[in-house]
């Protein structure tokens, strides 16, 4: 008997609307289309929804660089994702944007709540100042130095470098990366959520296991610390929702992140005639998970059940944290190639590969999996094509041939005996399924593959096939064989979708859990259609052009892209040279020029020069005084805002502090020509 219906809400964490999907972010995805698929196969009420996070000052600073909208971007952005997951099969109900109607509705009406229920305070916080643009900055609008490892031109939040996290204000020589202006400290009201109001709620929450034991103890740690209240408001400019009576502050887009949940559902339930209350009402039946990466923890097991239960809305059932994906036993690297994009993996391989592979490796746990392309390559042909598939292909032949392509319910004995056992081990793939033990349930599948191949290889129908009076007992044997197949590839289904719709179609007859615990065989007579290869085998040239198209998926572009070519003839027309910087002063409302007299010495009749030179970081007007620099003498004089250069001067260096003139005692003179 079948258990009763349930409604469950399945969510997946949301890709941001700045860059391309990986494999990397497919290990969540694909864990949990092959949960949802199987509450589905099992007749259960399971809705999957996502959507993406379409917030932020990245995304800003992304259209800005391709010229483009934020609405552009995150809209050419949803339709690149879709594909991607759609041509993975992952199988959502609805996706969405958190650049919606829908979601702009539920932010604001659950901080409208907070606040009626006394959960938002307001703080002054001392932020940094654009005193040029006269705006605060967002964190990727300051660059500067690291402060751990000295990279140069990193953004406020962290170090692209290293890796480091820090705050604006720990940057070493920060500076506007819109004016280049040095910001100040100014002081600014912001919007917080008052997180500790939940302390008590957030503990019997977690007492009553809706998370994974190693999450458990980390989420007790950060109550250790001490629960503090959390920045909710950002300021403008900011590509998101501004906060109700707060005219240039916008919410976090962390808070309206997780909302965006909600606002998918809402979009289904406005297309389907749900009832979206029924999920998120406060003595709600209804189920609601979410499967986030472990990185993510913090927001989804504090601040958001802490929001919704402050807003009066009901909190999840429970959340599953994964771990993340390394490449053959290292992180994902652009320059190795194993950072692969969703659509490169695509252009060479097939989807289910990847789907089966990383259900072989994937456990309840929140431990780190390993895709290791060798072992990839020969666990796939080795289980997919050389086992389970194997079935199929060597016993539906003999079956069309001799017998019309029709199968019997009669089995030999102990085959028997052995599809008994296979039928009755769906309890434990159902319950490994359903605590997502999936490379326990690959196991199981398996080991039941290679039972039935030890079956058919002893009765070798490709033997018995020559004797006339053994014909019957090929029926049975090869009617046993695509029975097993049929059961095998139903456990399988919710991992491998299309080879299951294929072997559906060529086994001529659907399946459901229910078929598969029935424990009954196909009917006697039952007609399959002629086999066709279902999947093919991995080739090592396949991952190894993927590969190496990665690698070129990768190659860096650069920040400030290389002009259009000029001739020899060209560059040889700059004249270069010698100078004496003779006199050398600040310019006011410049934060990085020096205005600088230089002489160009007696072979050019002792010329001088007025240039404008970006060293003011590296120098001061009394180091460079009597200093010799090299300069391009023939430059056509430029009008600038604060006056007319009439020349240019050449440095070395990568900027910033490391900006290099020539060395006092370098033995030039000037009015020399550089060659």
């Amino acid at each position: 008997m079948s258990n009763p219906k349930r409604n469950i809400l399945v969510t997946s964490a949301l890709p941001y609307a700045n860059g391309s999907i990986h494999i990397g972010h497919l290990v969540e995805y694909i864990q949990t289309d092959i949960w949802v698929r199987f509450q589905k196969m099992c007749g259960n009420h399971c809705i999957y929804i996502c959507a993406d996070d379409a917030h932020g000052t990245p995304i800003m600073l992304r259209a800005q660089q391709e010229d483009i909208t934020p609405e552009e971007l995150i809209a050419k952005v949803k339709l690149e994702h879709e594909k991607d997951f759609s041509d993975f099969h992952i199988e959502f109900d609805n996706y969405h944007s958190t650049h919606s109607e829908e979601n702009k509705t539920h932010a604001i009406r659950i901080y409208e709540r907070l606040k009626e229920n006394g959960h938002i305070t307001t703080k002054t916080v001392v932020d940094l100042y654009d005193p040029q643009d006269k705006v605060f900055l967002p964190d990727r609008f300051v660059k500067g130095e690291c402060p751990k490892c000295h990279a140069k031109d990193q953004y406020g939040d962290n170090c692209e470098v290293c890796g480091s996290t820090y705050t604006p204000a720990e940057l070493i020589s920060p500076y506007s990366s819109t004016s280049g202006a040095t910001p100040i400290e100014k002081e600014n009201l912001h919007y917080f959520f008052k997180l500790n109001d939940f302390q008590d709620m957030l503990r019997d929450w977690i007492a009553s296991d809706p998370l994974q034991p190693e999450i458990t103890n980390k989420v007790k740690e950060w109550f250790v610390s001490g629960l503090k209240d959390w920045d909710i408001s950002r300021d403008a400019p900011y590509f998101g929702f501004e906060i109700p009576d707060a005219p240039g502050k916008y919410f976090y887009v962390w808070l309206d992140a997780p909302i965006g949940y909600m606002a998918s559902l809402q979009q289904y339930c406005d297309r389907t005639g749900e009832n979206f209350d029924a999920y998120w009402k406060t003595d709600s039946k209804h189920e609601v998970y979410h499967f986030i990466g472990k990185d993510i923890a913090y927001f989804h097991m504090l601040f958001w059940p802490a929001m919704l239960q402050g807003a009066n809305y009901r909190i999840p059932t429970a959340v599953y944290c994964h771990g993340f994906l390394t490449v053959d036993g290292q992180k994902m690297s652009k320059s190795r190639g194993t950072l692969i994009k969703a659509r490169t993996y695509l252009d060479h391989l097939k989807p289910e590969y990847l789907r089966y592979y990383f259900a072989a490796k994937l456990g309840p746990g929140v431990n780190d999996i390993d895709l290791n392309l060798n072992d990839f390559q020969q666990r796939v042909n080795s289980d997919v094509v050389g086992k389970l598939v194997n079935i199929a292909s060597r016993c539906a032949g003999f079956i069309h041939k001799k017998f019309d392509g029709r199968l019997t319910s009669t089995f030999i004995e102990n085959n028997i005996s052995a599809f008994q056992q296979a039928v009755l081990k769906n309890v434990d793939i159902r319950d490994c399924y359903q605590n997502r033990k999936y490379s326990e349930a690959i196991r199981t599948i398996m080991s039941l593959a290679d039972v039935a191949n030890q079956i058919i290889d002893t009765h070798k129908p490709w033997e018995l096939i020559k004797d006339e009076s053994k014909h019957d007992e090929v029926h049975q044997v090869c009617s046993f064989g695509l029975n097993m197949y049929r059961l095998l590839i139903g456990y399988l289904k919710p991992v491998m979708p299309e080879l299951a719709k294929k072997s559906e179609t060529f086994l001529n007859t659907e399946v459901c859990w229910d078929d598969l615990a029935s424990g009954k065989p196909l009917p006697d007579g039952h007609q399959i259609n002629k086999f066709k290869p279902l999947i093919t085998r991995i080739e090592k040239e396949l991952i190894e052009n993927m590969i190496e198209d990665s690698t070129q998926d990768v190659l860096p572009v650069a920040a400030d892209p290389i002009n259009d070519e000029i001739t020899f003839d060209d560059f040889a027309k700059l004249d270069f040279r010698i100078a004496k910087i003779i006199k050398a002063e600040h310019v006011e409302g410049a934060d990085k020029l020096l205005r600088l007299t230089l002489d160009l010495g007696e072979p050019t009749g002792s010329v001088q020069r007025n240039v404008f030179a970006g060293i003011k970081s590296a120098y001061s007007p009394e180091e460079v005084e009597g200093r010799l620099t090299v300069v391009v003498a023939n430059l056509a004089p430029r009008k600038m805002r604060f006056g007319i250069s009439e020349g240019m001067v050449l440095a070395a260096g990568s900027g910033d502090k490391d900006i290099f003139l020539l060395q006092p005692d370098s033995g030039a003179t000037p009015g020399m020509r550089v060659k």
